[in-house]
């Protein structure tokens, strides 16, 4: 009997690719559509300096006319329907088995039927039909997003109780069963949860990457409570802390811990509800780590220099996402890397 060696590479390994899905005028990006735009060039542009970038879109022509100042080596471009952007939820997650790629194409649900999502659920299986995805795609009857997990690489998955055990996504598994499914997915060989830590206007029931990041085997950055004790994050993501406090590395030892300043509270421009705005939603690449902004001097210098501390090897790139974080995610959430 041949035993199936698996895992999760870590974002901070080399990579041969990263998936980005463009925004267009049938999305909710509608009404934001000539501000959000520029941003999403912005993202490809910084990808595509440095390794191969995937586009998905709804109009080819016009978005590979967008791009077209971008390196053709580096650029492809597959016209595909999706209802939405979040690359991060809708991709395939890549892992290596036996020395060879798999894209695990899990159900996207719209974080827990809350969107709809029956055209980003298939995008991965239209990648595949059309030859964009060159190694094998597995269908797995379960629902998770990319943004709900961290890897680092050596066995250990960092995740939420809130978003994994959410009743909306996997409602048949009690918390034990889901940790094995995991495990198996993945070839993990332990799984962290972290129960504390929310963002207000976040749609995703806290998903890891908006609140604490793997950035080597024995690093965590994570989003500190906020100053003002009456802001209505603080106890949670002082709970949080104390958590990300107790974890240990698989060695016994504490992790190395960072906290990112918590971003200045962003309010919608139209009903003024409260955004998720978090630096923790930055995306690792090849040399470089794209980190989101908000438009604040002060926190975003301070961001900026703590994540040019944990990555003295990349260049740390700011890219302003106070726009995008009108639907609710950041950075992170649109994009979805290939490991090389």
């Amino acid at each position: 009997m041949t035993t199936i060696s698996r895992r999760l590479p870590a974002e901070w390994e080399q990579q041969s690719m990263v998936q980005l899905t463009f925004p267009h005028l049938q999305s909710d990006w509608a009404e934001d559509y000539e501000e959000v735009l520029p941003i999403f060039i912005k993202i490809a542009e910084e990808i595509a300096k440095r390794q191969k970038l995937l586009v998905v879109c709804q109009d080819k022509e016009a978005t590979a006319k967008a791009l077209s100042h971008l390196s053709p080596q580096h650029l492809t471009v597959a016209a595909i329907p999706s209802n939405d952007t979040w690359a991060r939820d809708h991709a395939p997650l890549t892992v290596i088995e036996n020395g060879k790629k798999v894209h695990l194409d899990f159900t996207f649900n719209g974080w827990g039927n809350k969107f709809k999502a029956d055209l980003d659920n298939q995008i991965t299986q239209h990648l595949s039909k059309r030859d964009f995805l060159k190694h094998k795609v597995e269908i797995v009857d379960f629902v998770l997003e990319g943004g709900a997990i961290e890897s680092d690489g050596k066995g250990t998955i960092l995740t939420t109780t809130n978003c994994l055990l959410s009743k909306e996504r996997n409602p048949k598994f009690s918390k034990e069963e889901i940790e094995e499914k995991i495990k198996h997915f993945f070839g993990a060989n332990r799984v962290l949860w972290l129960q504390h830590g929310h963002l207000e206007g976040d749609d995703t029931d806290a998903h890891i990457d908006t609140l604490a990041r793997l950035c080597t085997e024995d690093t965590i950055v994570y989003v500190a409570p906020p100053e003002d004790k009456s802001d209505s994050h603080y106890q949670e993501l002082e709970k949080m802390q104390e958590e990300i406090k107790r974890l240990r590395t698989a060695e016994g030892k504490p992790y190395r811990l960072f906290a990112l300043p918590f971003a200045k509270p962003a309010f919608h421009p139209k009903d003024s509800h409260r955004l998720p705005a978090t630096y923790a939603n930055f995306l690792i690449i090849n040399g470089a780590v794209l980190v989101p902004t908000y438009q604040d001097p002060e926190k975003d210098a301070q961001a900026l220099a703590l994540l040019s501390e944990v990555f003295p090897d990349r260049e740390i790139v700011g890219i302003d996402c106070l726009p995008i974080i009108r639907q609710h995610g950041s950075l992170h959430c649109l994009t979805m890397q290939y490991p090389a």
